[in-house]
């Protein structure tokens, strides 16, 4: 018996020895990932800064404390802030030391908006007469319009250039639904309000198959001709070489057309830059990541004024409450309403950016922002910078704003409302699943999904959905100081790329962000500022703290299972999460 308590005090004493020691490590280990995300970055002379591609673009990104998740599940993917990516770009440019940048384009999941942000931050980097250079063992389309942009374009032997043209392939819901027993109840008002087609129907109505026409005309005019510049190829021989699909001909090929400069193996394009810089093929080439930029000073004096320039990041879809395990926090709308009351209570903040990249959403929370930017307004000017998206319920947020700025490529507009309930009656007959009721109402048991609606739910519903079109017109009206009547016209659901909306009066100008943040300066009249941005990232201890490993393990899996249908399997296990009156986009345009 004494043995026994002995070992098992030993056993105990040493979990208990353990646990301490592991912690202490793992705390040091915290700080120590703490101290060098802050250390300022020592740029050598004759760097290079190497853009190396390779994952997905968010508007930002919050800090990944350890990454053990990550390397659990094999993710070798990156998160790129395109915040992040801008910045490092200007600092680039400014510091002196930095000969050029290194486009290194593997694979990158955005938009072709984004890719034009990016793009003109490239060609404005040029201005300064340093190099941009880029590489690929096989070029995207998207990541060849950005490369294009580069002085020299570098291609693999035996890689390939995407260069197709651009299709929307929308998934349909309907037969699926129908199989298992589910069907949509559809309300809706817009003749082109497209985002209830996948559920009740198996292909484009003539009006969406109109409207995506045109705005994916728009986006591959809008690259054709940026390619054009830039390589010097006449729009139609671009438009004639993505008939012919070069990406299937020997390298050699895409040479001779003009897309790619020369070919060269990935291990020679360091040789390659060593020569421009003028160093020798002996010596190291120090290359500045987009990690080591973002910890590069920048070359300005820090402003003493007190004046601030904000900068609010809006993006993902527009919710009332939090999301799901299985989706990105998105645009809360109680959140958003508490953050920008804040920016209008803080007399030091002269302007306020609202960077918008959303989809839509949730009408009631796009009406509760609404009304916030509004009331922001009557403080200090409001100035909207449209990311990818800005359309239907990320239009309605942005409406009211002093100055609307997107660029050509920004899909917006989709001015209409739905709202979409299922009724599984035929499913739970399938499986034996039976109800029954007791009510004291007519409408008692209103949204009861185990049987369809009666006539006067129905015209209750589309009464509701009418007067959220109403609202939302009179809104936009009042925003861009027109007629309701004018906004009639141009609505109905419809959605247009930036550069149309631009000439139907939807925006005001053309650009990016830097565009919106010049406007937004001249506006304040102040004379100095420091630009600041919402909300405030977390830092490395509390992204640890919040890290949810659970949601984290349950999205990796599915992921790896899934592929590229995890977000469609998100959209479906998230309808019953959905508000029922819906201002949004598609679920799912498919452009590529």
């Amino acid at each position: 018996m004494k043995d026994f308590l002995k070992f098992t005090l030993a056993t105990v004493t040493g979990i208990i020895l353990s646990s301490i020691v592991l912690f202490i490590i793992g705390m040091v280990t915290l700080f120590g990932i703490m101290a060098a995300s802050d250390t300022e970055t020592i740029v050598k002379k004759n760097s290079v800064m190497i853009l190396d591609l390779n994952g997905t673009l968010v508007e930002r990104t919050q800090e990944d404390p350890l990454g053990i998740l990550s390397q659990l599940f094999n993710d070798d993917s990156n998160t790129y802030g395109l915040d992040d990516i801008l910045s490092s770009i200007k600092k680039a440019k400014e510091n002196e030391d930095i000969k050029g940048i290194y486009l290194q384009a593997n694979s990158l999941g955005t938009s072709y908006a984004s890719l034009q942000e990016i793009r003109n931050a490239l060609l404005d980097f040029k201005e300064s007469g340093k190099f941009v250079i880029a590489y690929a063992d096989s070029y995207t389309q998207g990541l060849y319009y950005l490369s294009s942009a580069a002085d020299k374009v570098l291609l693999n032997p035996k890689g390939m250039i995407e260069w197709r043209g651009i299709a929307s392939t929308p998934l349909f819901y309907k037969d699926l639904l129908q199989k298992i027993g589910v069907e949509m109840q559809i309300f809706k008002v817009g003749t082109y309000k497209s985002a209830v087609e996948p559920f009740i129907a198996t292909e484009m109505s003539p009006a969406n198959r109109e409207q995506v026409t045109t705005f994916i005309s728009s986006i591959w005019s809008q690259v054709t001709e940026g390619v054009s510049a830039s390589r010097n190829i006449p729009v139609d021989s671009l438009k004639a070489y993505a008939d012919r699909m070069l990406m299937f001909y020997p390298a050699e090929e895409s040479v001779r057309c003009g897309l790619a400069d020369t070919l060269v193996y990935r291990n020679d394009v360091r040789d390659y830059l060593k020569r421009l810089v003028d160093i020798d093929e002996d010596d190291n080439l120090s290359l500045l990541g987009l990690g080591d930029m973002i910890n590069v000073r920048k070359n300005v004096p820090k402003d003493k004024s007190g004046n601030i320039i904000a900068v609010y990041y809006a993006s993902g879809e527009i919710t009332d409450y939090p999301g799901s395990a299985t989706s990105e926090e998105g645009i809360v709308g109680s959140k958003v309403i508490r953050d920008l009351r804040k920016l209008k209570d803080n007399d030091d903040v002269k302007a306020v950016v609202l960077r918008v990249n959303s989809p839509g959403g949730s009408a009631f929370a796009s009406e509760q922002i609404w009304y916030a930017v509004k009331e922001l307004k009557t403080k200090k000017p409001v100035i909207v910078s449209m990311g990818d998206y800005a359309a239907s319920g990320g239009y309605y947020i942005s409406c009211g704003a002093d100055t609307i700025v997107a660029e050509p490529t920004t899909l917006t507009g989709s001015i209409g409302i739905f709202g979409m309930v299922p009724n599984v009656k035929e499913l739970t007959d399938k499986i034996g699943l039976s109800y029954d009721v007791v009510k004291t109402n007519k409408y008692a048991d209103f949204g009861n999904i185990m049987r369809p609606f009666s006539e006067g739910e129905k015209a209750l519903l589309q009464m509701m959905v009418a007067e959220g079109y109403d609202t939302f017109i009179t809104r936009c009206a009042e925003g861009r100081h027109t007629t309701k009547e004018a906004i009639e016209k141009i609505a109905e659901g419809r959605v247009w790329t930036g550069e149309a909306a631009k000439e139907l009066g939807l925006v005001d100008e053309l650009g990016g962000i830097d565009k919106a943040l010049d406007i937004a300066i001249a506006k304040a009249r102040v004379g100095g500022y420091t630009i600041v941005s919402y909300p405030e990232k977390k830092d490395v201890l509390s992204s640890l703290l919040d890290t949810k490993p659970t949601n984290y393990v349950e999205s990796q899996l599915l992921k790896s299972k899934l592929g590229e249908y995890y977000r469609q399997f998100g959209l479906l296990t998230n309808l019953k999460e959905q508000s029922m009156i819906q201002a949004r986009v598609p679920f799912e345009l498919n452009i590529k």
